[in-house]
């Protein structure tokens, strides 16, 4: 299994139900593929630099994980049609 980190950048206007419920929904689709959630990272709500989809906030959170190839491709299929993501960003992580 390989380590990763994943941003995601969420709508800013969702209810807590609705951000703990993307959340789960992504730490879900690792843990069911043989993941390993390491810690997820709420940042909170912070202003955007540019708009993003007429935002001018967003609701940052990090998750790191280690998963395999398959995990991290269905995550990426998944959040790519999610409407509460506005952006995400998958980067495996190098040896630390």
């Amino acid at each position: 299994m390989r380590a990763y980190e994943l941003m995601l950048l969420l709508n800013p206007e969702l209810e807590e139900e609705a951000l703990e419920a993307v959340i789960q929904k992504t730490t879900d689709i690792v843990t069911s593929r043989n993941g390993e959630i390491e810690n997820i990272d709420r940042w909170g709500k912070r202003k955007l630099a540019y708009e993003v989809k007429d935002y001018t906030e967003g609701f940052y959170v990090v998750i790191r994980f280690k998963a395999d190839n398959e995990a991290t491709t269905e995550v990426d299929r998944v959040l790519k049609i999610t409407e509460e993501v506005l952006r995400f960003l998958l980067v495996r992580k190098d040896h630390e």
